[in-house]
C-alpha cells in the first residue's frame, strides 16, 4: 500500500468521529506529495453546504487531534475544504450519491474506441465498474482503467441578473 494511502486511511479513521460529531461528513482524505511538500487534504460535506468558516472551524478542531495522535512523520500542510461544485468521485458512496449527475470520466490510456475520456450521465456504479449514459448509449468502464471521475456543473444553468 502506498505511503499516502495508508496515512490518509489512518487519518480518516482518526478524525471522522470528531467531524461527524460537529455535524459534517468526511467526503475524502488525501495525503499527497506535490513537489517537495506533503499535503494532508480533508474534504468535508454537509446537507447545508460548506463555507470557509466551516473549514476553519473543523481545521482548528482536528489539528490538535492529529498532532496528538502523530500519524505523520513528515512536515505537512493541513488543508480543509469543500468538494466544490465539480466533485471528484473516488468512493462507492460518492458514485451512488451522484447517479443521474453529469460526469466526466478520464482514462489512463485510450480504450478500444481510441477514447481517453467520456462525458455523460452517471447511470450506475457496480462491481468496480462505472456506467455512463451518453445520448442513450450505456458505456461501462472498469475502474482499473479510470484515472479520474468528476461531476460536471453546468455554469450556463445559473440565472445571472445584470445589475
Amino acid at each position: 500500500m502506498a505511503k499516502g494511502t495508508n496515512i490518509a486511511e489512518r487519518v480518516e479513521a482518526l478524525v471522522t468521529p470528531h467531524i461527524t460529531e460537529m455535524g459534517y461528513r468526511v467526503w475524502d482524505v488525501e495525503y499527497v506529495k506535490e513537489g517537495a511538500e506533503w499535503y494532508l487534504r480533508i474534504t468535508l460535506d454537509s446537507d447545508d453546504g460548506i463555507d470557509i468558516d466551516d473549514c476553519e472551524k473543523v481545521s482548528r478542531a482536528i489539528n490538535p487531534i492529529i498532532d496528538e495522535a502523530d500519524p505523520i512523520e513528515d512536515f505537512y500542510y493541513l488543508e480543509v475544504s469543500s468538494p466544490g461544485l465539480e466533485r471528484v468521485l473516488r468512493k462507492e458512496e460518492h458514485f451512488l450519491a451522484s447517479i443521474g449527475s453529469e460526469i466526466e470520466i478520464r482514462l489512463f490510456a485510450p480504450d478500444d474506441n481510441k477514447k481517453k475520456s467520456y462525458t455523460g450521465k452517471l447511470a450506475a456504479y457496480e462491481n468496480d465498474t462505472v456506467t455512463v449514459d451518453i445520448g442513450g448509449e450505456a458505456v461501462s468502464i472498469p475502474m482499473n482503467k479510470v484515472s479520474k471521475v468528476q461531476t460536471l456543473f453546468d455554469f450556463k444553468s445559473i440565472n445571472m441578473k445584470e445589475g
